[in-house]
C-alpha cells in the first residue's frame, strides 16, 4: 500500500516532468532566452506561485533542463561505445560520434541548449559539469583503450604548445602523453563543430551526402588524434 509521503514524492516526480516538458516545448517556440516560469504555469493550468516550489528560478528551471540534455546525449554516446565493444578504435569513435549527431538531429532544440548561443545572464553551475563530461570521458577512453592496447600514433606537437598540452593532459587525461591530450580537446571541438553546422544551416547547399560525410570527417579527426584502425589482435 502506498504511504501518503510516497504519493506526493510520486506526484512530485509527474509535476516536474510537465514542468520540464513544458518548457522544452517553449524551447523549441521560442528560445532558451524567452523561457518563463509563469507562461509554463499558465500552460500547466497552475497558479504561478506553485511552480516555484519545484523551480525558486528560471536559471533552476535552466539548469535541469540543461543537465538532462547532457545526459541524454551522454547516454546515446555510452549506448554507442558499449554496442561496438571489441571493434577497433577508429569504428568505435566513429559509432560514438554518429550517436551523439543522431540524437542532436533528433532534438535539435536541447541540442541548442546545450552547444549553441549563451542564454543571456545565465551562468551554469557546476552540477551540469559531470553530465556535461559524459561525451568527452567516452572519448578519452577510446583513446586511453588504444593507448595500453594497439598503440597509438603521437601526434606532432609545437614547441610553444607543449606548457598547454602538459597542462591540458594533467586536468583531463594524466596518464595520456600530453600530444594525445591537446589533440583530443581539438577532436572534441571539431566534433560539435561538424555537427552544429549541419544543424543551425551552414551546410545547405554545400554539403549534400551528410552522412557519408560526417562519418569521413570523424574518421579523419579519430586518425588525427593517433588512432590505429586494426582491430585488437589483428595482425598487420
Amino acid at each position: 500500500m502506498s504511504t501518503p509521503h510516497s504519493a506526493r514524492a510520486r506526484a512530485r516526480i509527474e509535476v516536474t516532468a510537465a514542468i520540464k516538458d513544458e518548457a522544452r516545448r517553449q524551447l523549441a517556440a521560442e528560445g532558451a532566452a524567452k523561457l518563463s516560469l509563469r507562461a509554463v504555469a499558465r500552460e500547466l493550468g497552475m497558479v504561478s506561485s506553485a511552480i516555484y516550489r519545484y523551480f525558486p528560478s528560471r536559471d533552476d528551471l535552466l539548469t535541469a533542463l540543461i543537465i538532462d540534455a547532457y545526459d541524454a546525449v551522454g547516454e546515446a554516446a555510452e549506448s554507442a561505445h558499449k554496442a561496438t565493444a571489441g571493434a577497433g578504435a577508429v569504428r568505435r569513435w566513429t559509432a560514438v560520434c554518429e550517436a551523439v549527431r543522431a540524437w542532436a538531429l533528433a532534438n535539435p532544440h536541447e541540442y541548442a541548449l546545450i552547444y549553441g548561443s549563451p542564454v543571456p545572464g545565465y551562468v551554469a553551475p557546476d552540477t551540469t559539469v559531470p553530465a556535461a563530461s559524459r561525451v568527452a570521458f567516452v572519448l578519452i577512453g577510446i583513446v586511453r583503450d588504444a593507448v595500453k592496447g594497439p598503440g597509438v600514433t603521437v601526434p606532432s606537437l609545437a614547441v610553444e604548445l607543449r606548457p598547454e598540452a602538459e597542462r591540458l593532459s594533467a586536468d583531463i587525461a594524466p596518464d595520456l602523453p600530453p600530444p594525445v591530450a591537446a589533440a583530443l580537446v581539438a577532436a572534441w571541438a571539431q566534433l560539435f563543430g561538424l555537427i552544429g553546422f549541419e544543424l543551425f544551416g551552414q551546410f545547405n547547399r554545400v554539403v549534400e551526402d551528410r552522412d557519408r560525410f560526417f562519418r569521413h570527417a570523424v574518421g579523419q579527426i579519430a586518425r588525427g588524434v593517433g588512432l590505429p584502425d586494426r582491430t585488437p589482435g589483428a595482425r598487420g
